[in-house]
């Protein structure tokens, strides 16, 4: 009775869960300071690149303001020089690539994880990757060679049937060469097909994880493959798919070869995307890298926004992916 009376009043504090303490092995201290190590290094790698950045192109923000995010011309020696054009017809290429790449690249990968016999899908997955590999140079003379001559006729016929829709519209009296040829509606084309294997690869591995359990339940209930696909898998790989969609995003951003090969430079913002003439700021840096002081600093300077740009793409994009059950990682 004594007992169970000191016991009922113990102090609150004893009653705790007893701590356990695991020691680390040899080996997995070495791995989690490889780790750590690699993690820092990425971080100071990056904060180096946007300080080196920032550094070398402070002047042209001096010098140019407020003006440098909103005038079209990129003249340095004028007056007034900014990057409006440069980043608006960037985005344009890179949202055509978008709309092109997300719908083929998501039903590829529901086809490889879903619907592929078992004996096709390791080689699908394989070629998959083999697209992922092949250099940016090798697109650019496929499209340049291939694609740019046999795509004339799709926008010709676009700008018949489509003009009443802003952006399919052509203005002007150019001749049919050049006017179509090197639109930014065949550059984005092309960058789509850059962008197509990485979104395909990580939304193909992110509809593989979606639970057995409830693909089987939803079979259980009557569902149809693409009911189950439609209410189980596409569902859990939402945020999978625009994590993914941000990262090709990023990548159509940067991609400077591609354009140089196909697109006429202009400094004026172009949003019929059939009619020839664009820019982006990748390729501006490709094509004034051996000019003078003054244009160095702006292209540093271009080059701080398209960092800040794809850096803030990418982030959003892992935070999205974060937050869902597709980017849940299990133990």
């Amino acid at each position: 009775m004594t007992a169970g009376l000191m016991s009922a009043h113990a102090p609150a504090s004893d009653d705790q869960p007893r701590r356990i303490v695991v020691r680390r092995s040899a080996g997995d201290r070495v791995f989690r300071g490889v780790m750590r190590a690699a993690g820092i290094a990425v971080l100071t790698v990056t904060a180096m690149i946007l300080t080196f950045l920032l550094a070398r192109g402070v002047s042209a923000f001096r010098r140019a303001g407020f003006s440098f995010f909103t005038t079209q011309s990129f003249s340095v020696g004028a007056p007034k020089f900014g990057i409006a054009s440069l980043l608006t017809n960037g985005v344009i290429i890179a949202a055509i690539a978008l709309v092109i790449a997300i719908p083929v690249a998501v039903a590829t990968a529901l086809y490889i994880s879903e619907y592929a016999p078992r004996a096709l899908r390791r080689p699908l997955i394989a070629m998959i990757d083999l697209m992922a590999a092949i250099p940016s140079i090798v697109y650019a003379m496929w499209g340049l060679y291939f694609v740019m001559g046999r795509w004339v006729g799709v926008d010709t016929w676009l700008s018949r049937h489509l003009s009443f829709i802003p952006i399919f519209r052509v203005t002007g009296s150019q001749t049919l060469q050049s006017t179509f040829v090197d639109a930014p509606f065949i550059v984005g084309l092309v960058v789509a097909c850059l962008v197509i294997p990485i979104i395909t690869s990580l939304c193909r591995e992110i509809f593989s994880q979606a639970p057995v359990a409830e693909r089987e339940a939803a079979y259980a209930l009557g569902a149809t493959r693409w009911g189950m696909v439609r209410t189980v898998v596409l569902p859990f790989g939402r945020a999978g798919i625009i994590g993914s969609s941000m990262l090709g995003m990023g990548r159509a951003l940067g991609d400077a070869i591609v354009i140089s090969f196909l697109i006429t430079p202009v400094y004026y913002i172009n949003t019929h995307v059939l009619q020839s003439g664009g820019q982006s700021i990748p390729y501006a840096i490709l094509l004034f890298k051996d000019s003078g002081p003054q244009w160095v600093a702006a292209l540093m300077a271009a080059g701080v926004v398209l960092f800040a740009m794809t850096l803030a793409i990418n982030v959003l994009g892992a935070v999205v992916t974060g937050r869902s059950r597709s980017g849940l990682v299990t133990v």
